[in-house]
């Protein structure tokens, strides 16, 4: 009997220690404010740590049964207070900066982030694994991320460029220009933005333009979400190379628009049909731009 009594106590003991042993940032409940941190923190294993997110998180397929607390516009203060998160991760550009400086004042702690470039995906991964005790999953899926970016970078960045329209939104039509995200993809694969000058991110450009400067391909992302934009249609214009060439490139909006790890596979596709398209019009200098 005693020593039954005894073997009772130690596996008490055991489970005991056993339990301090856990790391606390495993058990931290978050509100993540974007679609692309939702996607980040399932990658590095931490996604039943949500409890709540914001419109659009849909990915992986688990993320869509989330409940949501707002959208890019405006958050649901009440209903986050309500759910007394151990931290709120939100986007820094990609939030409402009122709402946010709202739940500081409530004492949240919330967690900023932003991803100005391709390869800050790296650091904020490595950030997320800090916040919930996944350093070790973060910094391997972070390094192979920078393998894949770097590789891509020195097949493609160096390479002749081909002039290329990307058509972010058709009314009003909309491109992309500066050091944005987009530009930044278009840059990686050795494109030649026709409008990379222009220092805003995404500039409202006109049709007469585009047509005048005639690219040679266009980019037109298309969405699987149940809000399809209206886009172009380019075949009305066949003296534009891109048209009469067939290179009008679809990638998946989904993936090229977030700061994810899953962006690199629609890119190194988008790269490669850039390069079909470069060997192309380097066969014939009458299909060159003037």
């Amino acid at each position: 009997m005693k020593l039954a009594v005894f073997i009772s106590a130690l596996l008490l003991s055991l489970s005991a220690a056993a339990q301090t042993d856990v790391d606390p940032r495993t058990q931290r409940r978050l509100v993540v404010l974007a679609p692309h941190l939702v996607e980040s923190l399932f990658a590095i294993g931490a996604g039943d740590q949500i409890i709540a997110t914001t419109d659009h998180s849909d990915f992986p397929a688990q993320a869509s049964s989330i409940p949501r607390v707002g959208n890019y516009a405006r958050l649901q203060i009440e209903q986050i207070l309500a759910l007394r998160p151990d931290a709120v991760v939100a986007w820094r550009s990609g939030n409402p900066a009122d709402d946010l400086q709202r739940l500081e004042k409530y004492k949240i702690n919330v967690v900023y982030t932003q991803a100005d470039n391709l390869q800050d995906v790296a650091s904020e991964l490595r950030m997320l694994g800090k916040l919930t005790g996944r350093e070790k999953q973060a910094e391997n899926i972070a390094n192979d991320y920078l393998y894949r970016l770097h590789a891509l970078k020195a097949r493609y960045s160096k390479a002749e460029g081909v002039s290329v329209f990307y058509e972010l939104w058709a009314r009003p039509l909309r491109t992309v220009a500066g050091n944005s995200w987009l530009q930044q993809q278009i840059a990686l694969c050795g494109g030649d933005n026709i409008y990379a000058d222009i220092e805003e991110g995404y500039p409202q450009v006109s049709l007469e333009n585009v047509l005048d400067l005639r690219p040679q391909v266009i980019i037109q992302p298309t969405t699987h979400g149940d809000n399809q934009p209206e886009t172009i249609n380019w075949q009305q214009w066949p003296e534009i190379p891109a048209v009469n060439h067939g290179f009008i490139l679809h990638p998946d909006a989904d993936k090229v628009h977030r700061m994810t790890t899953r962006m690199l596979d629609e890119i190194e596709a988008m790269c490669v049909q850039l390069d079909k398209a470069r060997q192309f019009y380097a066969q014939d200098s009458d299909l060159t731009q003037p």
